[in-house]
C-alpha cells in the first residue's frame, strides 16, 4: 500500500462495477490528480454470465476472469476486505489476506461489492449445495459432475449409482437455467464415453418457487424455455421449493423425494451482508440506497451501483411506475459503472453529475449448444428469438460484453476450436485436494513392530 499526499478514491470491490467504475475514473483523471485504490478478495473480476458455459467446458475457466493488476496498471490493487467503514474520519479497515488488519484513509468512495447467493435455512443445503457466483464454483460443479458419472460406470451398487446420475438444480432464473441446460448438454457428451451410463439413465430435475422459469425474458419464451428443456428430459418442478437436502435426500414441499450427489443452488441473490456494517442507508432488502445519479442517500462523497445498490429505474418511473427499480444484471451494471465514473471526476472537481437513465435493451439467454432464448427490444418493439439464432445473439452480446480485448479473443478463440473439435470431458477432481498424493507419499512410515526375545515372549506368556 502506497502513501500519497493526493486524494484516495477507494472503490470497494473489483466485480463489474468496480473494474469498470475505476478503469472510467483513470481515463477521465488529470495525472496526479487523485490515488485510486481497488480492494477486493481476489485478483480478479469474474464475467459471471460465462459461468455456465464455463462449467460445461465450452470456455477455458482461466477466459471468464479478468486480472484486476493487469486491466488496472495505474491503480493500487489491495487483495483483502474491507471490514468496516468510518464516515466521520473517512478510514476504511482493511483485512489483507494475510497479516493483521489496517486503517485506510479515503478522501471518496465507491460501494461495488455486488451480490451472494440468496440462501435459506433448509437442513444439509450448507454441506451438500453447490453455488454458481464465482469461477472457483463452476469449475468445481464441471469436476464433480463427471465424477459422478465415473462413479456410476465403476460401481456395482445400485442405490450409489442412482444417487450419482440424479441432478437437482433449484432456481429457475437465468442463471439455474443457463446451468442446467449446460450440464445437461455435457453430460449427455460425456456419456458416449461410458460403457455404464447412458442419458436415460441420468435424472436431472429443475426445481422453482415461481410458477415459470426464465421470467426475465417473457412469460412466451420462458414457456418455450420450459418445453425445450423437458424435451431434453429435464423434469420441472413449478411452485415448489426444497425442504431439506441433508446427506443429499432431497426433500420437495410437492412430496417427492430423491437421493442426489448434486444440488447446485441458484434460487436468486441478495446484496453483500458486509454493507451492514457500513453504516450507509439500505433499503428494505439490503441494498445501499442511491440517488438517480448514483451517489448513496445523505452523501456528496459516496456512490454505489450494481447488484448491491438500489438504484432508481428512470425510465420506468417515467412510464408511470413510482416504484421502479433497475434490476441487478450486468446490462446495467456496466452502464452504471461508466456514469458512476463519470459522477466521481465531476463530484471530485465540484461539477454536475448525471443522472443514470437507461431502457432496457432486451435478454438472452442459452440453454446449451446451439440452443437458447432471446428477447431484444429495438424502440417500443420487442423482438422474440428461439433456437440456434437466440443462442447465437446470446454468444455475440456477452462476447462483446466481456471485459478487454484480450479476453474477448481468447473467448472468441474457444468458440471457434469447439467448431472443429470435440467437448473436453476430463474430470479433474483432484484439483479439489492436489496435495493429498505427495502427503500420502511424504509421510512418515508407521514404526515398525518391535521383535520381542524368547524371554519377553516366556514373559509374557
Amino acid at each position: 500500500m502506497s502513501t500519497t499526499e493526493r486524494p484516495r478514491i477507494l472503490v470497494v470491490g473489483g466485480g463489474y462495477v468496480g473494474l469498470y467504475a475505476a478503469r472510467r475514473i483513470l481515463k477521465k483523471m488529470r495525472y496526479g490528480e487523485a490515488t485510486v485504490t481497488v480492494v477486493d478478495p481476489r485478483s480478479y473480476m469474474t464475467y459471471q454470465p460465462f459461468l455456465p458455459e464455463a462449467a460445461a467446458g465450452s470456455i477455458s475457466p482461466r477466459h471468464v476472469v479478468v486480472p484486476l493488476r493487469r486491466v488496472l496498471p495505474k491503480a493500487e490493487v489491495l487483495t483483502g476486505r474491507v471490514t468496516t467503514i468510518d464516515q466521520d474520519r473517512k478510514v476504511a479497515t482493511v483485512a489483507p489476506i494475510v497479516g493483521e488488519t489496517y486503517e485506510l484513509p479515503f478522501d471518496y468512495l465507491v460501494i461495488a461489492m455486488g451480490a451472494v447467493s440468496r440462501t435459506f435455512p433448509i437442513p444439509g443445503l450448507a454441506e451438500q449445495g453447490i453455488g454458481m457466483k464465482g469461477i472457483e464454483e463452476s469449475i468445481g460443479l464441471r469436476n464433480h459432475v463427471l465424477e459422478q458419472l465415473d462413479k456410476a460406470d465403476s460401481t456395482t451398487d445400485e442405490a450409489v449409482r442412482r444417487k450419482a446420475l440424479t441432478f437437482v438444480f433449484v432456481g429457475g432464473g437465468f442463471a439455474g437455467a443457463e446451468t442446467i441446460g449446460e450440464v445437461e448438454d455435457m453430460a449427455r457428451d460425456a456419456a458416449k464415453y461410458y460403457t455404464n451410463v447412458k442419458r436415460e439413465d441420468m435424472r436431472f430435475i429443475l426445481v422453482d418457487a415461481a410458477d415459470k422459469i426464465l421470467p426475465e425474458v417473457g412469460p412466451k419464451l420462458g414457456a418455450y424455455g420450459k418445453e425445450h428443456l423437458e424435451g431434453r428430459g429435464v423434469e420441472i418442478y413449478l411452485s415448489t421449493s426444497m425442504d431439506s437436502c441433508v446427506d443429499g435426500h432431497v426433500v420437495l414441499k410437492n412430496g417427492l423425494e430423491v437421493d442426489s450427489s448434486t444440488i447446485v443452488w441458484t434460487a436468486g441473490v441478495k446484496p453483500n451482508p458486509a454493507l451492514a456494517r457500513f453504516g450507509l442507508p439500505l433499503g428494505p432488502r439490503g441494498h445501499v440506497d442511491t440517488s438517480e445519479k448514483l451517489q448513496v442517500q445523505g452523501t456528496d462523497y459516496i456512490w454505489a451501483a450494481g447488484d448491491n445498490a438500489q438504484v432508481p429505474d428512470l425510465v420506468g418511473r417515467k412510464a408511470g411506475n413510482p416504484n421502479a427499480w433497475c434490476p441487478p444484471n450486468a446490462q446495467h451494471a456496466l452502464r452504471q459503472a461508466k456514469v458512476l465514473g463519470d459522477n466521481v471526476i465531476s463530484g471530485m472537481r465540484g461539477f454536475p453529475q448525471k443522472e443514470y437513465s437507461h431502457a432496457n435493451k432486451g435478454a438472452v439467454a442459452g440453454l446449451g449448444l446451439h440452443k437458447g432464448v432471446a428477447m431484444i427490444v429495438v424502440g417500443k418493439v420487442k423482438i422474440k428469438l428461439k433456437g440456434r439464432l437466440a443462442w447465437y445473439m446470446h454468444r455475440g452480446y456477452h462476447g462483446m460484453a466481456m471485459p478487454t480485448w484480450n479476453r474477448k479473443i481468447r473467448v472468441f478463440a474457444d468458440w471457434t476450436l469447439a467448431m472443429f473439435l470435440k467437448r473436453e470431458v476430463v474430470s479433474l477432481g483432484a484439483m479439489e485436494t492436489p496435495r493429498e498424493e505427495f502427503y500420502e507419499a511424504a509421510k512418515p512410515a508407521p514404526a515398525p513392530a518391535a521383535v520381542k526375545t524368547e524371554g519377553e515372549k516366556a514373559r509374557a506368556s
